[in-house]
């Protein structure tokens, strides 16, 4: 059994920042935490930031230069680190991980809101 547990998000002002983290925790054995996404309201849930299998980075356009994704291998812990917020970024995000091609691990889901 395999749980990511989520930490940070909440309300924050335009122009602000949050960072996000997502633990890993039970069997542990060849977890691969590889990204974030979120969901607004009435929208699909969206890919945001995330590492390929070589652990390149790669961010959805709407994110690049603001927000920045990183991990402990060790900690097997991931974070988001999202500066200059915008209210368009609020929603619920959501971390992701993986045991190789079968196995797909999902966090509970934080929500973040971005006031003007």
């Amino acid at each position: 059994q395999v749980q990511l547990v989520q930490s940070g998000g909440g309300l924050v002002q335009a122009g602000g920042s949050l960072n996000l983290s997502c633990a890993a925790s039970g069997s542990l054995f060849a977890i691969n935490l590889n990204g974030w996404y979120r969901q607004s309201p009435g929208k699909q849930r969206e890919l945001v930031a995330g590492f390929s299998r070589g652990g390149r980075t790669n961010y959805s356009e709407s994110v690049r230069g603001r927000f920045t994704i990183s991990r402990d291998n060790a900690k097997l812990t991931m974070y988001l680190q999202m500066n200059d917020l915008r209210p368009k970024d609020t929603a619920v995000y959501y971390c992701t991980g993986d045991r190789g091609p079968l196995y797909d691990y999902w966090g509970q889901g934080t929500q973040v809101t971005v006031s003007s």
